[in-house]
């Protein structure tokens, strides 16, 4: 526990933390006075300190999912991931510090093997993170299963109402026009192929690498009885043939690898026409280049990598494309991650039955240490606009605010609660 004790009495300077060891213990950090209850961690294996302490970034997941950490009530791990953020906003830069530097450079050259993502490798990453059952992901996402950042014009607004306005403002960035075919590339669920197919007279081709994704694309635009306008398939987007009119990738550069970009880059250059426009949407670093932790790397996303903006716009110049529109998306994922925890704690039954106990905790230390990265931390959402031919766009941004609010205007979004009897009263 000499190490843990160690490294905590450095960090913490605010509230208050007691933490009871294996053996009963207690030991106490920050400020004993402070009138709230204290966060209170227990201990429950006699190698639980250590691990954490020798591997911080990933021992205290581990530790949480394995049972070997346990956050007293009231709290929960929420709030234990909020009290660190609080403490220092660079925690994770803190908690590598306890390491030596062998351990840090190990660190980083395995993070830098694992971000490379030939074919094979980045199908396999792609049914890890998305051909998990289909179930869990009803319960925790909106209704179209949007597994990215919501848009939330008011943060009071409703996950669905949030997701909705998402893809009105991002279709109105990309300028679309009657007749266009546009490739949509990591489709996810199809909910924005079908969101384009539904307003605009246009052929929109998804592609994605996880089975039960594409399998489940196919199924909504037959059911929409849009399948001759919108088409699926199981395909790497560097195996894709053809020319488009507009690309877009929502969620799909954290996947690619920085050894990737410059591959990226060409292919989808090749794949545009000389007036076209691809729009990107990406989880971003606000500041300098990094590396991906490891229990993310390990759990969530293998072979993901969270780009800082310098990448994309560096390796996209070498490639020929000209970066016309970024807007940095600061709290939106926060509120939307929020969201998600709530509603991941509220089916937990569902999600220990459909998994484990051992899932279901690693399901919540990624959702909330993804909503203070994004709250407190030093992570954005990126969305860029490239073009080849400046004149592909309009001169002001005033067409982007007019296309969005006539797409808002001609959907209501789904009603939603997390209070069960609300729910059952508006089915």
């Amino acid at each position: 526990m000499w190490l843990l004790d160690k490294m905590l009495r450095s960090v913490i300077r605010n509230g208050h933390m007691l933490v009871t060891d294996h053996d009963g213990k207690v030991y106490q950090y920050g400020a004993a006075d402070d009138t709230s209850a204290p966060l209170h961690l227990r201990l429950t294996h006699p190698k639980a300190a250590a691990h954490i302490a020798r591997h911080p970034q990933l021992g205290a997941g581990e530790a949480f999912m394995w049972g070997w950490l346990e956050i007293v009530a009231p709290h929960d791990v929420r709030d234990l991931v909020l009290f660190f953020t609080m403490n220092s906003k660079a925690i994770g830069d803190k908690a590598i510090q306890a390491q030596g530097p062998v351990q840090k450079l190990a660190e980083r050259a395995l993070a830098a093997l694992d971000s490379i993502n030939p074919r094979g490798k980045a199908r396999r990453n792609a049914e890890h993170t998305y051909n998990l059952t289909r179930r869990l992901y009803e319960l925790f996402l909106d209704e179209d299963r949007q597994y990215t950042m919501g848009y939330y014009r008011d943060p009071t607004a409703s996950l669905e109402q949030a997701q909705l306005d998402k893809k009105a403002q991002i279709a109105a960035k990309m300028y679309i026009k009657p007749g266009m075919r546009i490739l949509d590339i990591g489709c996810g669920w199809g909910g924005f192929a079908l969101y384009l197919a539904k307003h605009y007279d246009v052929e929109v081709t998804g592609v994605a690498l996880a089975p039960d994704q594409i399998a489940f694309c196919k199924e909504r635009a037959e059911q929409a009885g849009v399948a001759d306008r919108v088409t699926f398939a199981l395909t790497d987007y560097r195996d894709v043939q053809g020319r488009f009119d507009r690309i877009s990738s929502v969620g799909l550069l954290e996947h690619v690898g920085t050894p990737h970009y410059p591959e990226f880059f060409k292919y989808t250059n090749r794949l545009l026409v000389d007036d076209g426009v691809m729009f990107s949407h990406c989880c971003g670093r606000a500041g300098p280049p990094g590396h991906t932790d490891a229990w993310t790397r390990k759990y969530i996303f293998p072979g993901g990598y969270i780009p800082a903006l310098s990448e994309l716009v560096t390796q996209s110049e070498k490639l020929g494309w000209q970066v016309m529109d970024v807007e940095a998306m600061r709290f939106h994922y926060s509120h939307t991650l929020e969201e998600w925890y709530k509603r991941t704690v509220l089916h937990r039954d569902e999600i220990v039955e459909l998994y484990d106990e051992k899932f279901y905790r690693m399901w919540l230390f990624y959702l909330a240490g993804a909503e203070q990265s994004f709250r407190h931390g030093g992570m954005v959402n990126w969305q860029l606009l490239y073009v080849k031919d400046r004149a592909a766009i309009p001169m002001t941004r005033d067409y982007i605010e007019i296309e969005a609010a006539r797409l808002r205007a001609a959907d209501v979004a789904p009603q939603w609660s997390l209070d069960p009897g609300v729910r059952e009263a508006a089915e």
